[in-house]
């Protein structure tokens, strides 16, 4: 069944995903809707999986320095 599919996804709060990455809400919104963070909006509010925050996490930065 299709509820089954859904039952095992963890959404997120944007305050939630503001605590876990240390940045302010704004920050958080600014990503969601430069894309960067997936989420899904209802009504008024957003909310992230947790699968998209632990990837934002675990992302390459891509400013090692090497000499």
């Amino acid at each position: 069944m299709m509820g089954q599919a859904f039952s095992k996804i963890e959404l997120v709060t944007v305050r939630e995903a503001a605590a876990a990455l240390r940045v302010s809400r704004m920050t958080v919104y600014r990503h969601i809707h430069s894309g960067e963070l997936p989420s899904v909006h209802f009504g008024r509010s957003y909310r992230i999986p947790a699968t998209a925050v632990d990837a934002y996490l675990n992302r390459p930065t891509g400013t090692s320095e090497e000499d």
